[in-house]
């Protein structure tokens, strides 16, 4: 697990104007939604969510969003180009109850689209809220429609579905049917709204929370968390609401490649 492995990209998939999904082949074990792989591209070596787990085909899926250097060069690759995978690394979501909501932000429905289909599969009813910003920034929704899941779409600007936040159409949702559990990851000022309604409704939930990885396998500290030095590789990132209330950075602040803190606004 711990030395990459060099795989070809199998397709690509153009999800947004600005997101891809890289396929490889992949002998799926342990692979669950929530999990993350460490990418290298042969010059440096970031975490991604795992956005689709295929056992039949053995094919594992990773979706990737422009925003920088690393993720700039990655999207230049086309198929039959390599990369360097290693994991899975971290704590999944668990699946449990028979009514869920899941709701996923931005590029936070990598790990959201895996949930839904896996837990759809398993009869799970999800019902998925999926938030951005406008209409073709929207991601995966044939793929949770095509999962049996019940779709909620919400846009910024109104050009999609409800117009407002996913945490809108979260409290919305939530004050109209009974859910057993939620799951979400997207930017933490949305968990954070979510978090505090969750606390309110009475339903447990799970949070994939993001912070900055080097190694992922919890060696080198970089990702611990204030106050109880959990690692997000290890840990989490997946954590349940009850452990996100001991740590006392969560939507206050987050720490560079350095370790030192940085607002999250």
């Amino acid at each position: 697990m711990h030395v990459p492995k060099i795989v070809k990209i199998k397709r690509i998939i153009e999800e947004s104007p600005t997101v891809k999904t890289f396929m490889f082949d992949w002998e799926v074990k342990n692979e669950i939604p929530g999990h993350f792989m460490m990418v290298w591209n042969f010059y440096d070596e970031k975490p991604m969510s795992i956005s689709m787990i295929d056992p039949l085909k053995n094919e594992i899926g990773i979706s990737i969003k422009n925003i920088g250097k690393f993720t700039g060069q990655v999207h230049e690759l086309s198929p039959g180009d390599k990369l360097g995978l290693r994991g899975p690394y971290g704590r999944g979501f668990h699946i449990t109850g028979s009514k869920v909501l899941a709701v996923g932000g931005g590029i936070g429905m990598a790990p959201i689209v895996a949930f839904s289909e896996e837990a759809s599969r398993i009869g799970v009813d999800v019902h998925v809220i999926s938030a951005a910003g406008t209409m073709n920034e929207l991601l995966f929704n044939d793929r949770i429609q095509r999962s049996g899941s019940k779709l909620l779409t919400c846009t910024d600007d109104g050009s999609h579905g409800f117009c407002g936040f996913g945490t809108d159409l979260a409290e919305k949702a939530m004050s109209e049917d009974d859910y057993d559990m939620i799951v979400s990851c997207g930017p933490e000022i949305m968990m954070k709204k979510l978090f505090e309604m969750v606390e309110k409704f009475k339903i447990p939930a799970q949070f994939s929370m993001e912070r900055y990885m080097k190694c992922g396998m919890g060696l080198c500290g970089q990702c611990c968390v204030d106050d109880l030095g959990w690692r997000v590789c290890v840990e989490g990132p997946v954590f349940w609401t009850d452990e996100l209330k001991m740590i006392t950075e969560f939507d206050k602040y987050k720490r560079d490649s350095s370790g030192v803190k940085h607002s999250i606004p």
